[in-house]
């Protein structure tokens, strides 16, 4: 199950119960990662896109607040994806101060790097089989 941390968001989250909550219709998947991400390496279907940084130079989104508020709006938890599972915490983090139930989803959308620093063989959302696009 989820793991709180320390009162600064709700927990990590496995991909496999994140995509159980969001098909129970429990929570909202939200992705955090930057809109070239999702273009170029690919995206959940029915995923709310709210970008934690964007390009040029990953500055934080201004629209963070707003967006991710808005995303929680039938009052259901939050699951975040990031590329690895890092972004997702600070933006849960975020989302936590916000007042939102906002979870953290652990190995992120491309999972953990592995010998080569090749990402996609090593746990992540893709590599579970859960589902995913690509344009």
């Amino acid at each position: 199950m989820a793991a709180a941390h320390e009162g600064t968001y709700a927990g990590d989250v496995s991909p496999q119960l994140a995509w159980r909550w969001v098909q129970a219709g429990e929570a909202v998947l939200v992705d955090v990662r930057s809109d070239a991400e999702r273009e170029w390496v690919g995206f959940v279907p029915g995923a709310v896109p709210v970008a934690w940084k964007q390009w040029p130079g990953m500055a934080m989104n201004p629209e963070f607040d707003e967006r991710i508020r808005q995303a929680a709006s039938e009052g259901q938890k939050l699951v975040l994806l990031c590329r690895s599972g890092v972004r997702s915490i600070a933006a849960a983090k975020r989302a936590t101060e916000l007042g939102l139930e906002a979870y953290n989803i652990l190995e992120g959308f491309e999972g953990d790097p592995d010998a080569h620093a090749h990402r996609g063989l090593k746990g992540g959302w893709r590599h579970h089989g859960l589902p995913w696009r690509q344009n």
